[in-house]
């Protein structure tokens, strides 16, 4: 009996830290003035307990990685960018595509649509804006997403639902439905066939992935996707890396928008969008969303 209760408690612990953390609190976005809600997500951020769990492990992995100066506020930087990556999934459904232009600065711009390519960006910031400045600029881009696994993903809980809801965010974004991995290889061929661009996350750990290549990361060799690469090279496809940051002081997002072009090679074009992420790293690095992965990311695989 005293089992049963302890384990009763350790739920209903865990759904009411989802709740306030998943929804409560980001859910602000949706009701208040977006000045204001950033004001107060900015005090928020201070709160040690706010995603408590997540942010040790994270800082722990950054300090190993010489990612840290400061704890204390790179623990501040890493609670508000993670909140503020929670809002815009209650901003994009309550907002219109004019939230963008009084709240994003571009840098760069979209390879013209009709075509088929590659959009390629990484676990970092803030992107739900991103892919809906991508669709009001003609681009016809499905992305490509992880299935939801586990029992707290696919369960009634506040996760899974938080979880599966956000995904059908992304599906508006874009207004293309999601293609899941594994087994969205046929899916994203189908895509690129019709001459639709295709949006990938490329920063995965390499056990995610069952082909892989070097390449260089924080002065580590890092084992990174190869598939997509040696596609986009294979089929003459253009490829694009695409991210959105925040300034901490503002909530001003930036979105930065790098046509790279046609590749040859797919090592050099590996190496080149993987110097985006690493410039990141090196620049705002409590914004990398993977850090507490970051044993199962930085491994050079043979």
């Amino acid at each position: 009996m005293r089992g049963w209760s302890e384990r009763v408690t350790r739920r209903l612990r865990t759904e009411g830290r989802d709740l306030i953390e998943l929804v409560l609190l980001p859910g602000l976005a949706a009701v208040l003035p977006w000045g204001l809600c950033f004001a107060l997500f900015k005090r928020i951020a201070r709160w040690q307990w706010l995603y408590g769990v997540q942010c040790r492990e994270a800082l722990a992995q950054a300090l190993q990685r010489d990612c840290c100066d400061d704890a204390d506020a790179w623990l501040a930087e890493r609670r508000l960018v993670t909140l503020l990556d929670h809002a815009d999934h209650y901003l994009l459904r309550t907002r219109s595509v004019a939230w963008i232009e009084r709240h994003v600065q571009v840098h760069g711009q979209w390879e013209p649509g009709g075509r088929a390519a590659l959009l390629w960006t990484f676990h970092w910031g803030t992107g739900m804006w991103a892919l809906r400045h991508a669709r009001a600029h003609g681009l016809k881009a499905p992305m490509v997403l992880a299935a939801p696994r586990g029992p707290a993903c696919v369960g009634g809980g506040v996760f899974g639902i938080y979880e599966r809801d956000s995904m059908r965010s992304v599906d508006l974004a874009l207004g293309e439905p999601v293609i899941f991995v594994p087994g969205g290889m046929a899916e994203v061929r189908g895509a690129l066939a019709c001459g639709q661009q295709v949006v990938v996350v490329m920063d995965v750990p390499q056990d995610q992935v069952a082909v892989t290549r070097v390449t260089p990361l924080l002065n580590v060799p890092v084992s990174v996707p190869a598939v997509l690469p040696q596609l986009a090279v294979d089929q003459s496809l253009p490829v694009t890396v695409f991210y959105m940051g925040v300034d901490i002081r503002t909530g001003f997002r930036t979105l930065h928008i790098a046509p790279l072009g046609v590749h040859t090679d797919p090592k050099v074009l590996t190496d080149t969008a993987f110097a985006h992420l690493d410039h990141l790293l090196r620049t705002a690095p409590a914004a990398w969303h993977l850090w507490a992965q970051a044993p199962r990311f930085f491994v050079a695989r043979d």
